[in-house]
């Protein structure tokens, strides 16, 4: 029996393996894992077609299983045999499971295997909230039952309902529920006491059990009348309702044949065997009950239910709409501190009427609505990773806000372009805002008070970006970090907050249309039916959307405030339900949750990162680098910068591996309008990331000379600005920038207000054709970023291409990379020629090119050295040369690479045995080492013959 559970539940992930590409395989595996203490290697081959998974199971364990059932080995040494003997051993204990527990079908089958697991018989029940009380229960036993008690799917003993039992209203539930099953294993006297843990029973539809009859554990439908009779009796004596329910899964009845394109999706063999759980009126339902009576029908369908509805109170499944926020001890205080002292540190003792006027409207309008909380947290954060020498680059609007600049969360300042004297603090507004839109594009200057050079600074964004127009809304601080420092951010926010008060944010991922054609087709192809491109087209769209798994947002940390608990707001669960794992997710979907708990976006990026690995290469900290400097802006327009021409690496412009300018898509873009300022490239980072802004819209405008780069509507911040430089009305010029930005066009009012104030025709036509904005002040932490890479490519080179390879090139093959100029030359054409070009093909292009560009540079590769390249980073020689990790030979893994270098430090290695027994590492990988002459020279094995000694 035991065996039998193990086989089964493996049986059971390996099929939903094979039609579910995206199965959790990590769970495959720990099933694999344990079925191979039942099973051997060969049983893995035959489900898998794939040793390589468990290299630890051992043949000798299935000739112990087989001899025990009886089944002859005779020649199983090939596949074949090891595939027959295989099937023979699930076919004996498919008999077994019959002769012993009576399985007759799946369902029966599944609940054998969880009995021979240990663990007692489960059941369907339902439970109904009653109150606030219950619903906190409630989501208490659903994180029990995923977190504590899983198994296949969430579980909960009846003693832990029992003890969280207050405010809950418990259901007998359908067929699958402990009190039918009693009545149906003809254990009346039995089902008695089970009746007793209800607080109401159910009955339904005669087709909702039809299979039983089908199945022949009903002799008909008398039968099963009787056992609904039987159900109906044991309620009128211990005076508890019997309703009638639907065990509604769809609405309309035909929506059925979308269950049925889902289930065979996911392997069922019964797929086609629907029964009608759609959702019928009380008519329908008085009609599917019409053999108990008039008087006896109508009680169930209509007095029942209504009674337990009015059981129940009014609950809402969530907190009152309000933003719960953690409670820091003075945060808002230090917000406040922090930002008037960071204002005048930079801006002098008097502050500018621009700056003090800006932090007087921002922070009013923080502290009215008690947002202080989360700019300190998110402080607090930047700090940590700035002190450990990880630069952070900040997401969405967060930039919009000088609060959020003083405090140090952002590098962007959203005042207008200005000069500011870092010696005296003076500074100087009067300037030329038409022809300088940003401040970094001002001219240079001194002050005129004490000589410095003056720092340039402003990007002109108006808070009501971020905060909305009246200061109320919730602020969403995204903020980069670096990736390999992502880690170390969300251990510091459970140091913050306590563990018990923080969680991943949980997603719900559904079927999308690509698997759910997939679905669609795979299921007429087995029936042999056909459809039309109409019929298909409804079928994909009645499947595509439904939960298919559950998983965490790769960077959100939900935060509970201490005088809350985690189940005032949500269950919590494992992704994926993966009992392996440490993580925990609310179980709900985190955008339910927005605007309620403060959730902290810690994505992890790789420009950080990279900029961490140049400066300790060059020694040159990158907030010090000039990001106007002119060689590195003429990058953008030609490839002059890098000492090579266009021809040379098939491309006008120098931008490749340079952050958010590198595809080709936009360096289609630079090659439009050839931008030579920064104020240009932000808006050609707010046009590469909108939707509709380019293509079809903006590139038409601007090639047709309706307007400028400058002119044309590239951020959502643009169009605020714009309206109320045409004269329109703040308010106005805000909510239009809102409609327009999420996709929702003009509303006629906002239309008359921009005619009316003789906006161009071109600029509303444009806004009514854009379906998703960018913020200006992400484009500019972006193009920031962007720069400060450009400008170590064209001052360091050297570097730049270790530093490139290292964090972004994780399809690097040195098989590829490391040819000659001709064969690179022909591999990049090969690359581009392809109609269907997969992403790994698309990863292995960019990088060609970049090999490519650094090889016309004069800079080249050393060869891949056993001893001397490390097992991850590539590494500047003192020759100039840049030296490839072991990592960098195809096939040879991140694991194996880092077990080469742990084992030669005891020594060099003797034989290709030695270092394949002190590395762990496969034939394979010696092959790879071999191949790529890491091992030239080597002998094979330990032994010695007499003619190497002499």
């Amino acid at each position: 029996a035991e065996a039998l559970a193990q086989f089964s539940t493996f049986l059971g992930t390996a099929t939903a393996v094979a039609h579910n590409a995206s199965f959790d395989m990590g769970f495959l595996k720990t099933q694999g894992a344990r079925c191979g203490e039942k099973f051997p290697q060969v049983v893995v081959d035959t489900l898998m077609m794939s040793r390589a998974l468990f290299p630890t199971m051992r043949r000798h364990k299935l000739d112990g299983v087989c001899a025990k059932l009886g089944i002859s080995l005779e020649g199983h040494h090939r596949a074949v045999n090891d595939a027959e003997a295989t099937a023979q051993v699930f076919l004996k204990l498919l008999e077994m499971a019959k002769q012993q527990f009576g399985c007759q079908d799946v369902g029966e089958l599944n609940r054998s295997i969880s009995r021979a697991q240990g663990a007692s018989n489960d059941y369907h029940t339902i439970i109904l909230v009653k109150n606030k009380v219950g619903l906190k229960n409630l989501y208490k036993l659903v994180s029990d039952a995923h977190l504590k008690y899983f198994h296949g799917r969430p579980r909960m003993p009846k003693a832990l309902i029992e003890e969280h039992r207050e405010g809950l209203i418990i259901g007998s539930a359908c067929e699958a529920g402990e009190l039918f099953h009693a009545f149906l294993d003809g254990k009346d006297e039995e089902a008695e006491r089970i009746g007793a843990f209800y607080d109401y029973f159910e009955i339904q539809p005669d087709g909702n059990n039809m299979f039983l009859l089908r199945s022949g554990r009903l002799a008909n439908l008398e039968a099963l009348h009787n056992i609904n009779r039987k159900i109906i009796a044991l309620g009128e004596k211990q005076k508890k309702w019997v309703v009638a329910t639907g065990d509604v899964h769809f609405i309309n009845p035909q929506d059925e044949y979308f269950r049925r394109i889902l289930q065979s999706g996911q392997g069922f063999t019964d797929a086609d065997n629907q029964p009608p759980l759609y959702y019928r009126n009380t008519a329908q339902m008085l009609d599917e009950f019409a053999w108990l009576g008039e008087e006896k029908a109508y009680e169930v369908v209509v007095t029942a239910t209504n009674a337990v509805a009015d059981m129940i109170e009014a609950v809402e499944p969530l907190p009152p709409y309000k933003l719960y926020a953690p409670h820091i001890d003075g945060a808002e205080e230090e917000v406040v501190r922090l930002s008037w002292e960071t204002a005048h540190r930079i801006y002098g003792d008097d502050l500018p009427e621009q700056v003090e006027k800006r932090l007087d409207k921002e922070l009013g309008a923080i502290t009215k609505y008690g947002f202080g909380v989360l700019f300190y947290i998110a402080q607090k954060l930047v700090e940590k990773s700035l002190s450990d020498d990880y630069l952070v680059g900040s997401r969405g609007s967060v930039g919009s806000s000088f609060v959020a600049t003083m405090t140090g969360i952002t590098e962007v300042n959203p005042l207008p372009p200005h000069y500011v004297c870092p010696n005296c603090r003076h500074s100087d507004w009067n300037v030329d805002t038409e022809q300088y839109a940003i401040g970094p594009d001002l001219p240079d200057a001194v002050c005129p008070e004490c000589g410095a050079p003056y720092k340039k600074d402003g990007f002109d964004i108006p808070f009501e970006v971020f905060l909305g127009f009246e200061g109320d809304k919730v602020p969403d601080i995204d903020l980069n970090f670096s990736g390999e420092y992502q880690p170390t951010m969300h251990h510091y926010t459970e140091e913050l907050f306590g563990k018990e008060y923080t969680f991943r944010a949980g997603t719900i991922g559904t079927v999308a249309d690509r698997t759910a054609y997939g679905y669609v087709k795979h299921y007429l192809e087995e029936r042999g039916r056909t459809a039309s491109r109409a019929e298909m087209d409804r079928l994909v769209a009645g499947c595509a959307g439904v939960k298919r798994t559950t998983g965490q947002h790769p960077a959100g940390m939900i935060v509970v405030p201490k005088e809350y608990d985690i189940y005032d707001f949500t269950p919590i669960q494992h992704p994926a339900d993966d009992k392996e794992s440490d993580i925990i997710t609310t179980h709900f979907d985190f955008n339910s949750l927005h605007d309620r708990l403060v959730k902290l976006d810690i994505l992890g990026h790789d420009d950080p990162t990279m900029l961490r690995m140049l400066k300790d290469l060059t020694g040159i900290d990158p907030r010090s680098i000039d990001i106007t400097d002119p060689d590195t802006m003429r990058l953008f327009s030609s490839t002059e910068s890098l000492g090579v021409t266009p021809e040379q690496i098939n491309s006008k412009m120098g931008t490749f591996g340079v952050p958010e300018f590198g595809t080709k898509f936009v360096r289609g873009m630079l090659e439009d309008t050839m931008p030579t300022t920064m104020s240009e490239l932000v808006r050609i980072s707010g046009l590469s990331h909108g939707t509709d802004v380019w293509l079809g819209n903006a590139q038409d405008i601007i090639r047709s000379g309706t307007a400028t780069l400058k002119e044309a509507v590239c951020t959502r911040d643009d169009i605020m600005n714009a309206l109320m430089h045409y004269g329109v009305e703040p308010k106005m010029a805000f909510t239009t920038m809102e409609s327009v930005r999420k996709g929702k066009g003009l509303k006629p009012e906002m239309e008359e207000a921009m005619k009316a104030n003789n906006v161009p025709e071109w600029f509303i036509d444009s806004c009514k054709k854009i379906k998703y904005m960018f913020p200006k002040a992400h484009a500019v932490a972006y193009v920031t970023m962007g720069l400060r890479v450009a400008w170590y490519k064209v001052h360091h080179p050297k570097e730049y291409y270790a530093a490139y390879y290292t964090v972004r090139a994780d399809d690097f093959d040195a098989g590829l990379m490391l040819g000659e100029l001709d064969e690179l030359k022909r591999n990049i054409d090969e690359l581009e020629k392809l109609d269907d070009v997969k992403q790994k093909d698309k990863n292995k292009l960019t990088i060609l090119e970049i090999v490519l560009e650094m090889r016309c540079r004069g800079i080249q590769f050393a060869g891949i050295d056993l001893y001397d390249s490390q097992a991850l980073k590539f590494e500047v020689m003192e020759d100039g040369r840049i030296r490839p990790p072991l990592n960098a030979l195809p096939g040879l893994g991140d694991n194996a690479a880092f077990k080469i270098v742990e084992a030669r430090q005891e020594g060099e290695f003797r034989s290709e045995e030695d270092l394949k027994k002190r590395a762990g590492v496969s034939s394979a990988v010696i092959g790879v080492l071999r191949e790529f002459h890491c091992i030239d020279g080597m002998s094979k094995t330990d032994q010695m013959s007499l003619f190497d000694m002499l």
